[in-house]
């Protein structure tokens, strides 16, 4: 039997796991998105408010969930336990091959591609982008209480360039000339760019396991971390139209750097190109950090591969889990198949959302006890917003959305075989 996890992350480096889930390089450029969708400025804060009452309600389920089973893996576990192995497995394979590794490959390329500006490389964009995840690799196969060292500096230094740029787009940057917003208004669809932005606070659930008290510690990290983000992204989105105006924001696809030029001059551009590093580092750091547990619960179940679940004696990592996700990111990095894979995430993520939050209403049938606020008006809501982006998403761009779902379901195969091996 292996050695169990570490005990060894507190209140304040969970609360930073949660927030470095959510912020990656999204809030830098997905404000011009919603823009263009969008419209009226009105509607463009109305849709980032939107996003965070869900991802606040996100929050109160997946407490409601960990609160009852704070044991390593998330969401697998939640599935697993009010469903089926296979409904569980099906959620670890795509989170494996296109949640969480398409997401962190176009995030490390996103790194490659600020870093080279500033370092003055000219390498590829994909080896640069391989050599970030990696070196990241290698730090949480160190030991969780190291990742979580690295994860919680890298999230202050994220939190301080966001602040940043809010300082620049409310008060140091000249307010933007009037002049006339997009046509368009397109509500549903604004929202699925602003929902994959405040994706990603379910993954502290999948180091649960590893918290030093669980059961008062993650709850209140979820929920911590999620307010924070909305008062972030709002304050942001609020220094963009001041800063830039509806039509600006819509015209630019970088929001940010136009912004730190206005306020900063040319040097804004360099300190934007160093903000955007360090906050997709914050990501890769915190991926790395917390979705191979769900690997490893996997292998635990006998559902993966059995060196999956094997804790290093010395560090208590499960560095197996950890160095199958960085390969698989890095190739998918140097392969440069990112762009497609970022179209599925947002579909996929979400029905597991809905269905992770429709385990509340099993396990309340079963006895058990659900504390989730204002259930089950409050849980219906948040399974019909996830409905609503899933149906705008396969609308919107059914062919790569489809895509998705069908590699998604390829795992069930794969789970029967694996199934069928272990008799």
């Amino acid at each position: 039997m292996s050695a169990p996890l570490a005990r060894s992350i507190g209140l304040f480096d969970a609360t930073m796991v949660v927030m470095g889930g959510i912020v990656g390089a999204g809030i830098f450029v997905n404000p011009a998105i919603v823009a263009r969708s969008a419209g009226a400025p009105w509607m463009m804060v109305a849709a980032w408010m939107v996003g965070g009452v869900a991802a606040l309600l996100g929050a109160f389920v997946y407490a409601a969930l960990s609160a009852e089973r704070p044991q390593a893996g998330g969401q697998y576990v939640y599935l697993r336990d009010a469903f089926h192995p296979a409904l569980a497995f099906l959620y670890g394979w795509a989170l494996l091959v296109v949640i969480q590794t398409g997401g962190m490959a176009a995030c490390a390329i996103i790194f490659a591609r600020y870093f080279e500006q500033l370092a003055r490389l000219d390498a590829p964009e994909g080896l640069l982008a391989a050599l970030a995840v990696a070196a990241l690799t290698l730090v949480n196969c160190l030991g969780v209480a190291a990742g979580t060292r690295v994860q919680s500096a890298l999230m202050v230094l994220k939190i301080a360039a966001l602040a940043a740029l809010i300082a620049c787009g409310l008060w140091v940057a000249a307010p933007a000339e009037s002049a006339a917003p997009p046509a368009q208004h397109d509500f549903a669809a604004a929202l699925i760019p602003v929902l994959f932005a405040y994706g990603g606070f379910q993954t502290a659930c999948f180091v649960a396991g590893e918290l030093k008290d669980p059961r008062r510690d993650l709850p209140r990290a979820l929920l911590a971390g999620v307010l924070g983000v909305i008062a972030l992204y709002l304050l942001t989105v609020l220094g963009c139209l001041r800063a830039l105006g509806a039509a600006g924001l819509a015209a630019t696809d970088a929001p940010a750097h136009d912004v730190a030029v206005r306020a900063l001059g040319p040097r804004g551009a360099s300190w934007i190109a160093a903000a955007i590093a360090v906050s997709t580092l914050g990501f890769l750091s915190q991926s790395i950090l917390t979705a191979p547990r769900v690997y490893f619960a996997m292998a635990e179940d006998g559902l993966f591969w059995k060196a999956v679940a094997r804790v290093h004696p010395k560090t208590r990592a499960p560095v197996t889990a950890i160095v199958l996700q960085g390969a698989l990111t890095a190739a998918i990095a140097l392969a440069g198949t990112y762009e497609v894979i970022l179209r599925w995430v947002v579909s996929i993520d979400f029905i597991f959302f809905a269905l992770s939050a429709a385990c509340l209403f099993v396990f309340r049938r079963r006895g058990e006890r659900v504390a989730m606020p204002g259930h089950p008006a409050s849980t219906l809501l948040f399974i019909a917003i996830c409905a609503l982006v899933v149906f705008a998403t396969f609308l919107h761009d059914p062919r790569r959305s489809l895509l998705g779902l069908a590699v998604t379901l390829a795992g069930l195969p794969v789970y029967l075989v694996w199934r069928r091996s272990r008799a």
